[in-house]
């Protein structure tokens, strides 16, 4: 591992734990944290050495490269790689801040919202609000409870995600909007990944 990846991610980390200190409101936090993904992102050491990191099919279950958990504030730095034409199911991700910044490749985002009012389980009622393309260097700020999906394009698709909670010890909601079936899971399975 060079030592100019290591910088640009240990940077990052320190601005970041920063602005744990410094911003107390979330939006405003995650919004500062957006240039700060970006500058990692451009790292060009870190887009060489991502195409050595295990990559997941379009059929696999969800998994994450977990690559920092912070100690004090609770933030993870994640990494994911996608085959090609790997789409996620329609989802949130809960309470949870998430940034979501391409590395390599390129990927389509959808965003929904609910239309139904939630008052019977197991029952969700999308309309879809946007569907927008990204590349290396953008940056994805998902909110709380906010209903999308992406799906990589036809080459292999690496991103970093950083998130205010590891997931896995809380539900988030799936959705289909052909059955209007809504459901409840855990994200992401995290596979510890040395980078640092």
């Amino acid at each position: 591992m060079g030592t100019q990846k290591e910088s640009a991610l240990s940077r990052f980390i320190a601005s970041a734990r920063h602005l744990w200190v410094e911003e107390p409101e979330a939006e405003k936090r995650w919004d500062r944290l957006v240039p700060l993904l970006r500058a990692l992102l451009a790292d060009p050491e870190l887009r060489a050495r991502s195409r050595e990191w295990p990559a997941r099919g379009p059929d696999d279950p969800p998994e994450n490269l977990l690559f920092y958990q912070d100690p004090d504030f609770g933030f993870v730095v994640n990494g994911l790689v996608k085959a090609p034409h790997t789409r996620t199911p329609i989802h949130d991700h809960a309470h949870n801040w998430t940034l979501y910044g391409v590395l390599d490749g390129s990927e389509t985002i959808e965003r929904y919202e609910r239309v139904d009012d939630g008052a019977r389980p197991e029952h969700a009622e999308l309309r879809q609000t946007g569907n927008f393309r990204v590349g290396p260097g953008d940056v994805d700020l998902v909110r709380p409870w906010q209903i999308h999906a992406e799906e990589s394009g036809a080459e292999r698709t690496v991103a970093i995600i950083v998130r205010a909670e590891k997931p896995g010890g809380f539900l988030q909601g799936r959705y289909d909007p052909a059955s209007k079936k809504y459901s409840q899971g855990y994200g992401p399975k995290q596979v510890a990944y040395k980078l640092l």
